[in-house]
């Protein structure tokens, strides 16, 4: 016989989440590691090689969390622009780590054929607590549209506006984790009223396309790079990944723009968003940076003979 999930322990079963239950959960949440020890010393041994610029400043009470970016420092009008994210929701470690270890081993071979533009750290308050959402519970991900209503997203947008229409490619490295199915799923219930409803976790990388501007073979050539390091995700029984129908080895398509994704905050002819799997026991941690890491590479390499 099926059994209901327990209640989450926050909030009344069947009532959205008000300021009480969001700073009862915000409560909750505990410092797990460093932002200044873990991104801001890389990316200012960075410095030395890249613009370095700070394009807004995280303010969680007495807490300071400064927004970086790094930039080709050759940057040049006439270069189309890469953009590149990690870290848009703080607990998805490999996207983070795998965008400095980007630039610090792959930057400098474009130097001249692109202007890259990295913010490897959306989401500096939830690295730290190695969650989903940010402060006051609202996800990153889902709020790049104007009046977004998460300031991390925000910051980002408007660091992006001045080259918004020069973005050619926008790579957004995420992960999908064990976690997403034992706490953030049943919280996003929780918060919102909504029924729970497992979803079940892939095991391996895929990737998410813009349904409204599908690109199937670059999303293919990043798939072929990315499984000369880890395994890719297969489908489900019933031809899906996370309720989505996979569309080819690996991929699966989102509205990015409609549902106010990060890889959709461009008018980029070319997006994806990468979903590594850290808890698989077929993959090590720097497995999944080297995996976001050749992701990065080909999605360029692509673009620069297709574009």
């Amino acid at each position: 016989m099926k059994m209901d999930p327990a209640p989450y322990p926050i909030g009344t079963p069947g009532t959205p989440w008000g300021e009480a239950e969001r700073g009862e959960w915000r409560a909750l949440q505990r410092r797990q590691r460093s932002y200044e020890a873990d991104v801001l010393s890389v990316i200012e041994r960075l410095r030395s090689h890249f613009d370095v610029q700070q394009y807004g400043e995280l303010n969680v009470g007495d807490e300071r969390f400064p927004l970086m970016a790094i930039c080709s420092r050759d940057w040049q009008a006439d270069l189309p622009v890469v953009l590149i994210t990690g870290g848009v929701h703080g607990y998805e470690t490999s996207g983070v780590h795998g965008a400095l270890q980007f630039v610090d081993l792959h930057a400098a071979d474009y130097a001249g054929r692109v202007n890259l533009l990295v913010a490897p750290c959306v989401s500096p308050w939830a690295y730290e607590r190695i969650h989903r959402w940010n402060a006051h519970a609202v996800d990153p991900n889902r709020s790049f549209r104007q009046g977004s209503p998460a300031e991390e997203s925000a910051a980002l947008l408007q660091l992006v506006a001045s080259v918004r229409e020069r973005v050619l490619l926008h790579i957004d490295l995420h992960e999908t984790t064990d976690t997403d199915e034992r706490e953030f799923r049943p919280a996003l219930a929780a918060r919102d009223a909504k029924p729970y409803e497992p979803c079940g976790i892939p095991d391996g990388f895929y990737l998410v396309d813009d349904s409204e501007h599908p690109q199937p073979a670059f999303q293919q050539a990043v798939i072929e790079a990315v499984e000369k390091v880890t395994h890719i995700a297969p489908a489900d029984d019933n031809g899906e990944i996370i309720g989505s129908p996979v569309v080819a080895k690996g991929v699966i398509q989102y509205p990015l723009t409609e549902l106010g994704l990060c890889a959709g905050m461009t008018k980029a002819r070319y997006k994806t968003t990468t979903e590594v799997y850290p808890d698989s026991a077929r993959a090590t941690p720097e497995q999944c940076n080297a995996a976001q890491v050749a992701a990065v590479c080909a999605a360029i390499d692509y673009v620069l003979v297709h574009r």
